[in-house]
């Protein structure tokens, strides 16, 4: 993982929860933790990472997405090791 991602994955695992995590840099991140990541039906995105296939929502029409998410995205990271 490049500066970026890792700042990425720093945003992540912020506390409080951080509400300007853009969704095209988790993409990027994801990817560079080796997942493949798939269009679904409408602003759907499949990411295949741990074995593992978790659907998220690409965020529109703003690029950042919703603490809830994050809080997912981090605890999927979490519970296989992936720490900043």
């Amino acid at each position: 993982m490049n500066k970026k991602h890792r700042a990425t994955l720093n945003k992540i695992f912020a506390r409080p929860v951080n509400s300007s995590v853009k969704w095209a840099d988790t993409e990027s991140m994801f990817i560079a933790l080796g997942a493949e990541v798939s269009q679904r039906e409408g602003s759907r995105i499949g990411v295949f990472l741990f074995n593992e296939v978790r659907v998220f929502h690409r965020p529109h029409p703003s690029p950042n997405i919703d603490k809830g998410a994050v809080v997912s995205i981090r605890k999927w990271l979490e519970s296989h090791g992936v720490k900043p």
